[in-house]
């Protein structure tokens, strides 16, 4: 069975940090490209950040180029995002995505809140 489940969501004032983990089970998670979606209310999901299925190559969105680091763990079938400096406009659902080829599975998505 697939599962693909993040955590380390929460409530964070602006400038703080916090670290989500996107933990995987039921496929090969070392030949899988991941990648960290969110979405806010009422916007479309946008990809944040990706990492390639050795970790060779990481891409990010331009808004949190600077500030987020993703990484995996390949013998613990983890991914996570490093997320520093955080902003108010990063409040959203962050989603963790596996991709190979044409299969594609997600999370269900954790709430991160930047607020004072």
């Amino acid at each position: 069975q697939v599962r693909v489940v993040e955590s380390g969501g929460g409530l964070v004032q602006p400038g703080g940090s916090l670290r989500l983990s996107c933990a995987a089970s039921g496929f090969t998670f070392s030949i899988y490209a991941m990648r960290w979606y969110r979405q806010a209310p009422g916007k479309e999901r946008e990809l944040v950040a990706a990492i390639t299925s050795a970790g060779v190559t990481t891409t990010y969105a331009d808004s949190v180029k600077g500030r987020f680091t993703i990484f995996r763990g390949n013998a613990k079938n983890t991914v996570y995002l490093q997320m520093n400096s955080l902003k108010r406009e990063d409040t959203a659902v962050y989603y963790c995505n596996a991709n190979h080829l044409s299969e594609d599975y997600w999370g269900q998505g954790t709430q991160v809140t930047v607020s004072s």
